[in-house]
């Protein structure tokens, strides 16, 4: 349906730059739930700090602790990545 004024409709006069809002109003939103689900995860544990925490809970005997450790120290001084559990 046309109007006078040549656009489909008033509500349609400048829409281009409603479609420019709305593109950087949905970037932002992606960006915002992007940056919390990055903060949420918190601060990853190191090898180490892993091994400890098992240690703690029971599941590793302090024997395996200290073998494990070793391999740890073993890795990182000889520059190789250290062993994954």
């Amino acid at each position: 349906m046309m109007f006078g004024d040549g656009g489909w409709m008033p509500a349609m006069h400048g829409s281009g730059w409603m479609f420019v809002i709305w593109v950087l109003l949905v970037v932002a939103a992606v960006g915002l739930v992007a940056a919390l689900l990055r903060r949420d995860a918190g601060p990853r544990e190191t090898p180490r700090q892993i091994l400890q925490r098992r240690l703690a809970s029971g599941e590793i005997t302090p024997q395996e602790y200290e073998q494990r450790k070793a391999l740890l120290d073993a890795g990182s001084r000889s520059g190789e990545p250290s062993v994954r559990e």
